[in-house]
């Protein structure tokens, strides 16, 4: 997301972020930090050149910044001072490893994980789950990580379009709140792209829709609302977010404005930066939203453990920041489930193959697995895709599909079919008879089909053809029936998440799963 570092060149620092610019000012502005920007995409040639040694230098500054922290000393990261791998010094961890730590240092205390105090910390919303994840996230962290791999987005936007605005006009982020945490005022907790925009400079200020008093509203309908409000009236050139919420936003503004699409509102818009969620299922809406073809859409991989990956080229696949504070390790997906699984290092990974990614941060989390799966497009340079989360999938019948897959899928009957799916979830139909189960497919639909039959017939169709452990299962009905579709009432994702009390940037609808949880859940709050 857009993020204006303490590093913005002289000028600007000067600037109160509340004092009306002139336009001559603008441009000069985005002239100047447009230059900065092209010295800054240096760093971006550098990382695709130099990737594996820019990840052993990282490795030794962790070791050496971490070593004499309460969990350093405890698994004796001493010993790895001189090591350019961690090999099978530490074991693999997860947030329930790490709780305990993070608690201590939620409350207050020093030295735990990293050197010093925290004193943000990023919540987790997961999907539906009621329970919070708190990632911590110390300056070292911010500055390293968010905000340098912010810069660099930036700097992507302007090399893929020169003649970008976003230091003359407005851009519009859609992020979270903030807030004390309970027990501990000192502790500030909430979204990540909330702590990015409340550490923002005033020198970004001025370039940001909306108002920051807004921006960190907790009450995410009245927020919606009011910067719906606000951003209908300004002139938008970049917007940044997640999909889901933002389509919920750019209804609104329709609505206010009259308008039929986003470019009779914001004729300047022409960058949409996006990620949370694939993308793929959305294409169509926006598509449609934004009905040209000079316009450019850039993934990002950011994430409430860091920011790993910006799609620096027109082509599939995101570059993953190796010099970012951030250092990565590797389990190839079939072996997730292995107590001792093989851990490979960023040169030791294959093209096409997927995994489950480790990191070892600044903010002190060391192998810790953030739960998504991503494919590997390129190693020359280092390119993902996120293809999925090592719990979100479904593998009832050994068909292993995940969400890369359905996403894929749906875009590509959608393309056929005329359709516009806007939300879907995924669980299993369990064996009724001999031999037969399937999947229960929960649909919202922005356009419904003219056939359902001939949708089922067509998306089950086009998972076969991507992916070979389903067609199999599928094949003469011997294992897995034709997948079904229930289309659902409009707004019956929303309503269902605001039921529970996961509404925001970061909360997002389960796609898939093996058990029937979410299914059931979701097709009760209808009935």
């Amino acid at each position: 997301m857009l993020l204006i570092a303490s590093q913005t060149p002289t000028l600007f620092k000067s600037i109160p972020n509340r004092l009306p610019l002139r336009p001559m000012l603008y441009q000069l502005s985005n002239a100047i930090i447009k230059t900065y920007l092209s010295l800054r995409f240096k760093r971006i040639e550098r990382i695709r050149a130099q990737s594996p040694a820019l990840q052993k230098n990282l490795l030794k500054t962790l070791i050496q910044q971490n070593k004499n922290t309460r969990w350093g000393k405890e698994h004796q990261l001493t010993q790895l001072s001189k090591a350019d791998e961690i090999g099978d010094a530490l074991p693999i961890s997860n947030y329930e490893s790490i709780q305990p730590y993070i608690n201590k240092m939620l409350h207050g205390e020093v030295n735990v994980l990293t050197p010093g105090n925290t004193e943000y910390f990023a919540k987790s919303a997961g999907t539906t789950s009621g329970k919070s994840k708190y990632l911590p996230i110390n300056r070292k962290m911010l500055h390293s990580n968010l905000i340098a791999s912010s810069w660099e987005s930036m700097a992507t936007v302007y090399d893929r379009r020169p003649t970008a605005q976003s230091f003359q006009h407005k851009n519009l982020i859609l992020g979270g709140s903030l807030e004390p945490y309970t027990n501990c005022k000192q502790s500030i907790v909430g979204d990540v792209s909330a702590i990015m925009l409340h550490t923002m400079p005033g020198a970004g200020r001025p370039f940001y829709c909306p108002d920051f008093e807004t921006a960190l509203m907790p009450n995410w309908e009245e927020k919606i609302e009011l910067i719906a409000q606000k951003a209908s009236k300004a002139n938008i050139v970049m917007i940044a977010g997640v999909p889901t919420w933002n389509l919920v936003l750019f209804q609104r503004v329709l609505e206010i404005t009259g308008k039929a699409n986003l470019l009779e509102i914001w004729p300047n818009l022409r960058t949409y930066m996006h990620g949370g969620v694939g993308f793929e299922p959305y294409r169509e809406q926006f598509r449609t939203l934004l009905p040209t073809d000079d316009f450019d859409y850039m993934e990002i991989y950011n994430a409430s453990e860091g920011y790993f990956s910006i799609q620096d080229t027109a082509e599939d696949g995101m570059l993953l920041l190796t010099d970012h504070g951030v250092y990565y390790e590797f389990v190839h997906i079939g072996e997730i489930d292995h107590k001792s699984p093989i851990i490979l290092r960023l040169d030791q990974v294959v093209k096409g193959e997927k995994y489950a990614m480790l990191i070892s941060t600044f903010a002190g989390l060391w192998r810790y697995m953030i739960g998504d799966t991503v494919q590997f497009v390129s190693t020359s340079p280092y390119r993902i895709k996120v293809v999925g989360r090592t719990q979100h999938y479904i593998n009832v019948f050994g068909e292993e599909v995940m969400v890369g897959n359905t996403d894929q899928a749906i875009a590509e009957t959608c393309l056929a079919t005329k359709a516009v799916v806007k939300e879907y979830t995924v669980g299993p139909i369990y064996m009724t008879e001999p031999g037969k189960g399937g999947h229960q497919w929960l649909i919202e639909f922005g356009v419904e089909p003219k056939s359902m039959s001939e949708f089922e017939a067509i998306l089950d169709r086009k998972l076969q053809d991507i992916n070979s452990d389903y067609e199999a299962k599928r094949y003469k009905n011997m294992a897995l029936g034709q997948l079904k579709i229930d289309s659902l009432p409009n707004g019956s994702f929303h309503n269902w998440l605001k039921s529970k009390g996961r509404i925001g940037a970061q909360v997002k609808v389960p796609r898939l799963s093996n058990t029937r949880k979410y299914i059931n859940d979701l097709l009760s709050f209808i009935e």
